[in-house]
């Protein structure tokens, strides 16, 4: 069996971070195992309080992990502070990581930042030349590049850009890009840039997508699938997830995605890529 391992946050309420992560990666098919960077007290409303790990302590996690599992993909997402993401980038060059996937949780869906500016300049410098694939929402996209992203095009010129700042490839997700109707994810390779679509669908129950979509990316990357096909598939997988969650309506607030029901949903390929 294939293996991955996440470096994340700790959703209490289960829909985002490791348990989001954990989750996909069985959904998927391959082994999760887990390093986390912070334990933060939340639910569907809102997150009430955060804990972050000494980097220390991510650091014998993660050797921990690779000194007797090991990984076929890394995928990074909540890493809280400048100090944890050198420490994440020392390791991922210790053991010669090729497939990391980076989730750059730097600012929230709703534009609000979730990273200081040392650790903002810690992930650029240290994470993101070492990125096979890095999945900005447009928000980030835009703090990394200091472009202004409004429409597809907009997130193209982004991800060429972000391309050119050594991330080996780039997703710029769309899904909550002002100026688009459907939700319009942006691939960039070196090359021209693709696109992946797929139907707005309105749904309170979006807690963990960004998690979701990486984590999905990083399994079928340890599985063998090419960068194209793997961010094609975890598409499909997300968009089928997002749809199942309108069975479960989890909590009050944003709810969570439905992983493993939606690992049955058989949908289109719509994307272009």
């Amino acid at each position: 069996m294939k293996k991955v391992l996440t470096i994340a946050g700790s959703d209490s309420g289960g829909g985002a971070g490791i348990q989001a992560d954990l989750k996909t990666f069985a959904a998927r098919g391959v082994y999760g195992t887990s390093a986390l960077t912070a334990i933060t007290s939340q639910n569907t409303l809102g997150v009430q309080g955060v804990f972050t790990l000494p980097a220390e302590q991510v650091a014998q996690q993660i050797d921990a992990v690779m000194s007797d599992i090991g990984a076929d993909a890394w995928k990074t997402g909540m890493l809280a502070n400048a100090a944890i993401i050198r420490t994440v980038a020392e390791r991922a060059r210790h053991y010669g990581v090729q497939r990391l996937v980076v989730d750059p949780v730097m600012v929230a869906k709703g534009g609000d930042p979730l990273l200081q500016p040392e650790a903002r300049d810690a992930l650029i410098a240290e994470l993101l030349p070492l990125a096979y694939v890095i999945t900005p929402n447009h928000h980030e996209a835009q703090v990394l590049t200091g472009q202004e992203i409004r429409t597809v095009a907009d997130a193209q010129a982004a991800a060429v850009t972000i391309h050119r700042m050594g991330a080996h490839n780039v997703v710029v997700k769309g899904g909550h890009l002002p100026a688009a109707e459907d939700a319009v994810d942006v691939f960039y390779a070196g090359q021209e840039c693709g696109t992946l679509h797929a139907p707005r669908h309105a749904t309170r129950n979006t807690h963990g997508t960004g998690c979701t979509f990486a984590s999905a990316i990083a399994a079928e990357l340890a599985q063998g699938y090419p960068i194209r096909e793997a961010v094609q598939r975890a598409k499909i997988y997300l968009t089928a997830a997002l749809r199942a969650a309108d069975a479960m309506q989890i909590g009050q607030g944003h709810g969570p995605l439905n992983h493993f029901l939606g690992q049955t949903v058989a949908l289109p390929d719509a994307s272009d890529i």
